[in-house]
């Protein structure tokens, strides 16, 4: 049975469209997944450390039926394969893939919390969701247009489709 999963994308380092662009392709060829949609891609000032480039963030909606640790697997495989290093808590990468929401899911192990803790925080994350699916709901009910009214301002803007394929 295949499960809708909406993952957050971001990169700074090394051509950030075409980083996301590229992750966007290869979640769409994961194995037993189709991609449903990609969200624009926006600009955003960078969490945590300011001595960074600004951030290009969007998400992704899958339909899949790997299992969520599975899916996050593939996830850091994918990070892997664009030379991720995790050097420094929110420092500047190559590509982040976050694992925001699986289905109606919700889990909070060692490796991996669902709905994602942080998504509340996240306005880079929060709008796409919405580009993508503006009656999305966490398994808790609470609305993502909801969360997105609440959000702080992370300086986010849109980047013009142009910019990316």
């Amino acid at each position: 049975m295949k499960t809708d999963a909406f993952i957050g994308l971001g990169s700074n380092l090394q051509e950030p469209v075409a980083q996301l662009a590229r992750a966007v392709a290869e979640l769409a060829a994961l194995p037993t997944t189709t991609l449903v949609a990609q969200s624009p891609f926006y600009a955003s000032s960078p969490v945590g450390p300011q001595d960074q480039p600004d951030f290009v963030n969007g998400t992704a909606w899958i339909s899949t039926e790997l299992e969520p640790h599975a899916l996050l697997d593939q996830l850091q495989a994918i990070e892997q394969a664009h030379g991720r290093e995790r050097l420094e808590h929110w420092g500047p990468r190559t590509l982040d893939l976050d694992l925001l929401i699986f289905g109606n899911q919700v889990l909070d192990d060692d490796r991996l919390t669902v709905p994602h803790r942080e998504l509340p925080n996240r306005d880079f994350v929060l709008q796409p969701l919405l580009d993508l699916n503006p009656g999305l709901k966490l398994p808790d009910g609470t609305t993502i247009a909801n969360l997105r009214a609440q959000c702080p301002d992370n300086r986010l803007r849109k980047l013009p489709p142009r910019d990316y394929p």
